[in-house]
């Protein structure tokens, strides 16, 4: 049988990375996004191919709509995609609204929600039966943090999630008649660098003894649901988000 093709932006760190191997061992072909982790990027590559899927890494920076085109172009170009994993996005920084640059914030709403909403665009017009596609899945990674709302940590980052998982429920029911299911994940407190890179590398270890199962989550863990939602076994599950989360 043909592999399904699977595209993941954010792809080739953290949640990313996890979800790729994850993908590859369930007999995925993989198109890995990213925008700046060179020695990363390739690094997941190689394993993603030992693990015996082809795999094509594309530089793309998903804030610029010609950069979701070029990433959606040079994924076309590898084969026709059966789903996406709508996963890059980052906090890029600690504290209170009223603290917080309005150049950040406005960073943070344009990863994590405009440009998820252009990923999110252009998988329906790759995937959906409309548009000469064979049908598909799309994941969107939201967060915890969209329920919870993160105050004096990044509200901004949690409204911006928040919108992402309003993007799931809407698009799921726009597209179900177009062979596309729309399903999120909302992990909680994981072991990534997403933390580091926000200025707070020690919030893992002062955070984790609060969650209800007394740690962080795993990329694994996160990864597995997933690629859950992406099989046949979830084939009745739309317009929902899965939330991974150690019960916080």
């Amino acid at each position: 049988m043909k592999r399904p093709l699977t595209l993941v932006t954010g792809g080739t760190r953290g949640i990313g990375a996890a979800t790729a191997l994850r993908l590859a061992a369930d007999g995925h072909d993989l198109v890995l996004g990213h925008v700046r982790d060179g020695p990363a990027a390739e690094e997941c590559r190689l394993a993603v191919e030992d693990a015996g899927a082809r795999c094509l890494v594309v530089r793309a920076d998903l804030t610029d709509p010609a950069g979701v085109d070029h990433l959606f172009t040079r994924a076309a170009a590898h084969g026709r995609l059966t789903g996406v994993v709508n996963n890059a996005g980052a906090t890029l920084h600690l504290g209170t609204l009223a603290e917080t640059p309005v150049d950040v914030v406005r960073r943070v709403v344009d990863l994590n929600l405009t440009a998820a909403l252009l990923v999110a665009r252009a998988a329906v017009r790759a995937l959906s039966t409309s548009y000469g596609g064979s049908g598909g899945v799309l994941v969107n990674v939201s967060s915890g943090a969209a329920t919870l709302g993160s105050p004096g940590e990044y509200v901004h980052y949690a409204a911006a999630k928040a919108g992402v998982d309003a993007l799931t429920v809407g698009l799921a029911q726009e597209v179900a008649d177009q062979g596309i299911r729309v399903v999120g994940v909302a992990p909680g407190l994981v072991r990534t660098r997403i933390h580091q890179d926000a200025g707070d590398a020690g919030r893992l270890e002062r955070v984790g003894a609060k969650v209800p199962l007394g740690r962080a989550g795993e990329p694994a863990e996160v990864a597995g649901a997933i690629a859950w939602l992406m099989s046949e076994e979830a084939s009745y599950v739309t317009g929902t988000t899965l939330r991974v989360a150690g019960g916080r």
